[in-house]
């Protein structure tokens, strides 16, 4: 199981520390140290497609108009900040944030 998230996500620390908890091998990957790559963040965008922007951030807040209406891809590749965390990949399997219903699947 991985883990991208950004190591000073408040969000990104609870969802690793329960997965541990639970049991699961996780690898946690700093999109911030280890950015995402190309394919990868293709593959994220194809399932999650506007959801992988977190407009809600600092970062989307700080960019000018004319950055926000870049292509996701683009964007992200930029600044990695952007993606919404965190995103985990079992097996394959992706899934976005740590809402209740993400918890439901790895925490059950």
């Amino acid at each position: 199981m991985v883990l991208y998230g950004i190591k000073s996500c408040d969000t990104c620390r609870k969802a690793l520390k329960a997965l541990q908890e639970a049991g699961h091998t996780v690898q946690f990957r700093d999109i911030r140290a280890a950015p995402l790559d190309v394919a990868e963040i293709a593959r994220f965008h194809a399932t999650f497609g506007e959801r992988l922007i977190n407009r809600a951030s600092t970062t989307w807040r700080g960019l000018a108009e004319a950055e926000r209406a870049g292509p996701p891809d683009a964007l992200l590749a930029a600044h990695p900040t952007l993606m919404k965390r965190p995103v985990i990949d079992r097996d394959g399997r992706l899934t976005l944030g740590w809402g209740k219903d993400v918890q439901a699947v790895y925490l059950a």
